[in-house]
């Protein structure tokens, strides 16, 4: 009985020395991870046994206690299966299967008097995902983190789809290039922004899309970002590991934690196909399930807004034409108004209008409230109120008005990232929406952070965005952050977060244009970490219309901005352009008018970044299908099929095309619509302009009476 004790034992020690290995549900992905020599955590990942990434260490640099990066020995490794499914409160599909296999390892620093950390992975069909563990315990409560040094190690010389590495910023275009001409690609990359701080020449952001020669498409990003500066990569281009790099505070630090308590989720997202890229539900299943009993305030928003003729230069966001304002002092009723702002009851209630006789839910107004004179570029502490309007917008009859057409107003808090500010008076700006009518907000974070020296994606600035978020669910209000950090799926946990910016949106185009491939990019990229406010439906391309002093213009052609509804997942969608405009196209704005926002179902009918998409998108409780199809600078045929509808039936699908002397930069508003019919045998080859589209809604089953339209 003692010998088979003993050899018992041995046995367990051994399988504790050796390699730990799981591998995905359907195989394809094998994790392994081992003590390396001088007792290193090390893991790699492999594909269909292609390697994803190569032997990588693992660990935490600390300040003020001793690092967390060798000496341990593995003490405990535990395995699990995971199959379950649960149903977002709004999203892309209905219901998200939620399937893997776990390995949790604990690790022990003998020579720290047997203090300990857990790693634990998560590896599923589409990727990896893992986090260290800091278990309360007598020899590790409080400490700083100097530095996380998580590594990815490549396989090579990838072809990247890439942002400069910034503490405050993603509004940057993406460059594409290899990793090795990161270096060189560098200074060009870095255009200048509003807050900006990068820290390395090689510095890259995540959301990182990756392409291997071998045929491989790779993601790199974090999920559930609370309480943990954001990470950013810092690549070594001569061997082509990435390693950790988290934003640190106004004194360098880069972390205060207390056990327990854990980092993000680090993820890897991996296929051979760039459909499932756009797929993956790894970032949501990493996250907590919601923290709200209620959810039924939670509604998806098509809106409007006073914002675009502000970007173009048309109207301003200012009552009056001065330098320097001071709240509570300044007396705007003896001011003289400078005739071009927007924010006036009656413009207003024309949106209003607009809106209601189109079936949207909300109207943004931004600039509506005292202190937009001098909010930017001052540092400037006591910037805004949140509650005080200029004296030509009348907060009382404009919610009577919106009211009674049925429309939602959307409020604006610009906080000029004066964040302290803003938590100031943050319970008052809430009661004042709901005392109003409003049950939304578009915030803002423009300007470099009060208090000065912190940064957009430091450890401080991520509680504060959570804290506004839950804040509002107090008030039941929903919530979209612009200048904040990139999403990491917290929208699970917290579906009042409707969506975010945290990229290089639609007003770009209008500060001389991004690229014409950037919304095939997008989605690759910013899009895989949670919704993204892009402000679509531009249908005047030429801003020189709006402002004649402005000669940008929009870099696609106007069925791609229709198209963009489909490809660009949000919850909260805006049709950005002026309602005059859209007046001269009712017709193409049907196409905004009808589509969901809110989905039972997607399928990713074909995709490859940089160059094109195309989704197919099931309406939330309802049989209404919704198609978009976009590409790069380089026309293109798309290959649509309808397999995806019920078997048996035929529909009519209204198909918005290019036109055929359609292209971005000289024929933007040419496009053609017609009627069809289809069936789940048809297949739709569609010409799609530069920088061109295809947008389609399928409504209706086919009734007699449309007999006469061509089958596909």
């Amino acid at each position: 009985m003692q010998k088979l004790l003993i050899t018992l034992f041995l046995i367990c020690c051994f399988s504790l020395v050796k390699a730990q290995e799981i591998k995905s549900p359907d195989k394809n992905l094998t994790l392994k991870f081992w003590i390396a020599e001088s007792g290193i955590p090390t893991y790699q990942l492999s594909y269909k046994n292609k390697q994803v990434i190569k032997p990588s260490k693992l660990g935490i640099e600390t300040k003020d206690v001793p690092s967390m990066l060798e000496g341990f020995t593995l003490s405990n490794a535990e395995q699990k299966s995971v199959d379950e499914s649960w149903n977002p409160v709004l999203g892309e599909v209905k219901t998200i299967r939620n399937n893997y296999k776990e390995l949790l390892v604990t690790l022990t620093q003998k020579a720290e008097k047997d203090r300990y950390i857990r790693i634990r992975f998560r590896l599923f069909n589409d990727g990896l995902g893992f986090r260290y563990e800091f278990p309360e315990q007598k020899n590790l409560n409080y400490f700083i983190i100097k530095e996380e040094k998580t590594q990815f190690a490549l396989n090579g010389d990838h072809k990247a789809f890439w942002l400069p590495g910034d503490f405050d910023t993603q509004e940057y275009s993406t460059v594409t290039s290899n990793l090795s001409e990161v270096r060189g690609k560098m200074k060009e990359a870095v255009t200048p922004n509003a807050s900006q701080t990068t820290f390395s020449p090689t510095g890259l952001q995540t959301p990182l899309m990756l392409k291997s020669k071998d045929g491989l498409y790779i993601n790199i990003h974090e999920a559930a970002l609370v309480n943990y500066s954001t990470m950013s990569l810092d690549l070594d281009d001569k061997n082509f590991i990435l390693s950790s790099f988290l934003t640190p505070d106004a004194v360098g630090d880069k972390g205060y934690m207390q056990s327990p308590g854990q980092s993000p989720w680090r993820t890897v997202i991996v296929s051979d196909k760039a459909t499932d890229i756009l797929a993956s539900k790894l970032v949501l299943n990493l996250n907590e399930p919601t923290k709200y009993k209620d959810v039924s305030w939670i509604k998806p928003i098509k809106y409007v807004g006073v914002w675009w003729e502000m970007i173009t230069g048309k109207s301003t966001w200012a009552y009056a034409d001065v330098e320097s304002v001071q709240l509570g002092v300044t007396d705007y009723k003896k001011l003289k108004p400078n005739g071009k702002h927007a924010a006036n009851t009656a413009h207003v209630k024309e949106y209003i209008d607009f809106a209601a006789a189109h079936k949207m839910d909300a109207v943004l107004v931004e600039g509506w409230n005292e202190g937009w004179e001098d909010w930017f570029g001052k540092t400037k502490d006591y910037v805004f109120d949140f509650v005080t309007p200029y004296p030509d917008f009348d907060v009382k009859e404009l919610h009577r008005y919106a009211a009674s057409k049925g429309i939602k107003m959307m409020m604006h808090h610009e906080t000029s990232s004066s964040v302290r500010n803003y938590e100031r008076h943050i319970d008052t700006a809430y009661k004042f929406m709901v005392e109003n009518g409003y049950n939304s907000v578009k915030s803002g974070y423009v300007g470099n952070i009060i208090p000065r020296g912190e940064h957009h994606y430091g450890q401080w600035l991520i509680d504060h965005y959570l804290f506004a978020i839950k804040k509002a669910a107090d008030y039941k209000i929903m919530v979209n952050a612009h200048e904040a950090v990139r999403p990491t799926g917290l929208n699970r946990t917290y579906p009042n977060l409707l969506a975010n910016e945290a990229a290089r949106g639609t007003e770009y185009e209008s500060f001389g244009g991004n690229n014409v491939d950037h919304t095939t990019i997008l989605p690759f990229t910013r899009l895989i970490g949670g919704p993204m406010d892009y402000t679509p439906g531009i249908f005047q391309t030429k801003i020189s219309a709006y402002n004649p002093e402005n000669t940008s213009f929009v870099h696609s052609t106007l069925v791609h901005q229709l198209a963009l509804y489909v490809t660009m997942y949000s919850p909260l969608q805006m049709a950005a352009d002026l309602p005059e405009t859209y007046n001269k196209f009712l017709d193409a704005f049907q196409f905004i008018e009808d589509v969901a926002v809110d989905w039972d179902d997607t399928k990713i009918l074909e995709a490859e970044p940089g160059d094109y998409i195309t989704i197919a998108r099931k309406a939330k409780n309802k049989n209404e299908w919704y198609i978009g199809g976009i590409s790069d600078e380089v026309p293109r045929t798309a290959t649509i099929n309808f397999s995806y509808l019920p078997k048996g039936k035929t529909y009519v699908a209204t198909i918005y095309a290019d036109g055929k002397d359609a292209s971005y930069d000289k024929n933007p508003q040419s496009y053609a619509i017609r009627k069809v019919l289809v069936t789940s045998k048809s297949v739709l080859k569609q010409a799609m302009a530069a920088g061109g589209g295809v947008a389609i809604s399928i409504k209706a089953e086919a009734t007699a009476a449309d007999k006469k339209l061509q089958k596909l």
